[in-house]
């Protein structure tokens, strides 16, 4: 079948990378902007409220090896989609979530993934999350590629600081995620402290 796109925003980009990347049939992920008007926008520019993009990451996937539909259960369980301002502390349109689709089974099942959220009564607010389809995606500066990465320390300082992980704890508490979220967890703290040594 091919490598597919898959572009998701989720409030700050930053946040968006490792929960897909250790996922098998994951063969990029870029972070950067889109949907909105102005091409080649900085990120002061999109701060700037002007530009009508959204901070997003762009994964190239395979399909074969893990389909639409699980990205799409991952990503609804890194955002809050009853927010239309933003996410967490990081408030403004430049901030708010959409799922952006490459092609109509991905805008069908975008929609479906919706609606099954909506009806499970997890929240108790209307889901906002926008689903909308992909436009033009302008890779973001180097330094915000891969940034959990590059600034470990400061990235987990920022998630917990923002309210992200907390919000995220208390309206996904199933133990099967739960499990596996903290055995990526802690392969991260080893890989850190292995670095820092």
């Amino acid at each position: 079948m091919g490598y597919e796109l898959a572009t998701f925003a989720g409030g700050c980009f930053w946040c968006m990378v490792s929960p897909f990347e250790e996922q098998p049939g994951i063969i990029r992920i870029i972070s950067g902007y889109t949907g909105g008007h102005k091409e080649n926008p900085t990120y002061e520019e999109v701060c700037s409220k002007t530009t009508g993009h959204y901070e997003a990451v762009q994964i190239t996937f395979d399909p074969d090896v893990f389909p639409y539909e699980k990205l799409l259960d991952i990503y609804w369980r890194q955002i809050d989609p009853t927010d239309d301002g933003g996410q967490f502390y990081d408030r403004g349109p430049q901030y708010r979530t959409a799922i952006f689709y490459h092609n109509e089974k991905q805008r069908l099942l975008a929609e479906k993934s919706k609606q099954e959220l909506e009806e499970s009564g997890r929240f108790s607010k209307p889901i906002v999350t926008k689903i909308l389809p992909a436009s033009t995606f302008y890779p973001a500066e180097e330094y915000h590629q891969d940034y959990h990465k590059k600034n470990p320390l400061r990235y987990k300082l920022y998630r917990i600081g923002s309210g992200r992980d907390a919000f995220l704890k208390e309206h996904w508490r199933d133990p099967e995620w739960e499990a596996d979220a903290a055995k990526k967890i802690d392969s991260s703290l080893a890989e850190d402290d292995a670095a820092n040594q």
